[in-house]
């Protein structure tokens, strides 16, 4: 409302402060991103928020790249191979295998075995040993797997004697055994759930034996929950519903190999690619 005495109309009222507000506005670089700054209304104000909350974000993300080395530095988990040291849904910040080497590490993979932990106290995710995020075969074009590196084996190494004989099926020798002897160097793996993965993960024929080439990196720390919103988000982009997914008893071959039982089902961890992981 107009003070007393004051006889413009409110049209006049307004057309005073567009050119009040045409006057303040800057003529020079540092003057616009000045007023950008400060302005407190309309578009400029929703876009300067916008993108701080990026820049927020990006920070973040190289922050935790320069601690971890590995690209995305977190994994979302689909399954429960890993239960009970990883929930579905868990989101696990990982690093690089050769970042953080604690001294039983074997060589210079950087990773701890289970079968070295056991001697030297070592233990991550309430067991000995390292869980490591891998590249089944070594092709990145598969879902990584996350699961605990057992022991390492060398090329044509008969590594039966070695094995824990309630992760090997019904197995009598090593000629039953996928993966025996060993086609290449590198580790034995298994998830930790010893409902749904009895066997490991070079038995069930999930991968070879893991070449350190192979291996992304190693699990660290994980947060519940957190990784049900990148699951969700990756289902989205990938146009489709979420899925459960079940490993399957493998038929049977005439090559020797041990068969799982009939109706048996092996769960299997899966992270997220490199490109859909959370940022």
């Amino acid at each position: 409302m107009s003070p007393p005495g004051d006889d413009r109309s409110p049209s006049d009222e307004e057309s005073a402060r567009a050119d009040r507000g045409r006057e303040e506005r800057p003529e020079t670089v540092r003057g616009w991103l000045h007023w950008f700054w400060t302005v407190d209304r309309g578009g400029p104000a929703v876009a300067r928020e916008f993108l701080i909350s990026v820049g927020a974000v990006l920070i973040v993300g190289l922050l935790l790249f320069s601690l971890s080395g590995v690209w995305p530095p977190m994994v979302a988990i689909e399954s429960g191979s890993m239960e009970p040291s990883m929930q579905p849904n868990d989101l696990v910040f990982i690093t690089d295998n050769e970042r953080f080497v604690n001294d039983a590490a074997h060589g210079e993979t950087g990773v701890v075995t289970h079968e070295a932990g056991q001697e030297s106290g070592y233990e991550k995710f309430g067991d000995h040993g390292d869980v490591i995020v891998f590249a089944p075969n070594g092709n990145d074009r598969q879902v990584p797997i996350i699961h605990r590196a057992h022991f390492w084996v060398g090329e044509g190494e008969d590594w039966y004697d070695r094995a824990d004989p309630d992760h090997i099926g019904n197995a009598e020798n090593c000629g039953e055994l996928r993966n025996c002897p060993a086609p290449n160097d590198g580790f034995i793996t298994k998830g930790d759930n010893e409902l749904t993965n009895q066997r490991y993960d070079q038995v069930r024929g999930l991968s070879g034996p893991v070449e350190s080439e192979w291996v992304i990196g190693t699990a660290e720390i994980r947060v519940p929950w957190l990784g049900w919103i990148r699951l969700q988000l990756a289902e989205l982009a990938a146009g489709g519903a979420p899925q459960v997914i079940l490993e399957t008893a493998p038929e049977p071959t005439d090559t020797g190999v041990q068969p799982f039982e009939r109706g048996e089902a092996d769960g299997m961890d899966r992270t997220e690619r490199a490109g859909q992981a959370l940022t």
